[in-house]
């Protein structure tokens, strides 16, 4: 008997995580975020001078976190067509992300030998990047997805 109450709690513990969404205000709030982020990114890029490597991953960071928020936001009307449509999104988003991850490399090296005549080092690509973009992608096929179902 106490094993099946063990299994029953996690898997009640388990579809509490599953089904974990903020409140659909937070969707403002992520897009708050990920817009001031995004002007420091620029002001850090043309305004200020010298080299301010804490603001570049700050701004960085703070992306990913208001992307995040803006990704595990509910919506106004969140039924069980979104909550598939959500899941949809997040697959084709990490199966996208694989792929760009194995070959986006490859590409940036080729192109950079190409313009550049030989040389170039391979790059291996940061975690900012494939986070930033594997998030773009969710967001985008969510509403894509969303609007045409």
């Amino acid at each position: 008997m106490e094993k099946k109450n063990f299994i029953d709690c996690e898997r009640k513990q388990f579809t509490k995580l599953l089904k974990f969404r903020l409140p659909n205000t937070f969707m403002f709030v992520g897009i708050t975020i990920a817009a001031l982020s995004i002007v420091s990114m620029f002001v850090n890029a043309f305004v200020l001078e010298g080299d301010n490597h804490w603001l570049k991953l700050l701004s960085q960071k703070t992306l990913l976190i208001g992307m995040l928020i803006m990704s595990i936001s509910k919506d106004k009307i969140e039924d069980e067509m979104t909550i598939q449509l959500r899941s949809q999104s997040y697959m084709i988003a990490f199966i996208v992300g694989v792929i760009y991850a194995m070959f986006m490399p490859y590409v940036e090296f080729g192109v950079s030998n190409m313009v550049h005549n030989g040389g170039e080092n391979y790059k291996d690509l940061g975690d900012f990047q494939v986070l930033l973009f594997m998030l773009m992608i969710q967001l985008m096929f969510y509403h894509n997805l969303k609007r045409y179902r």
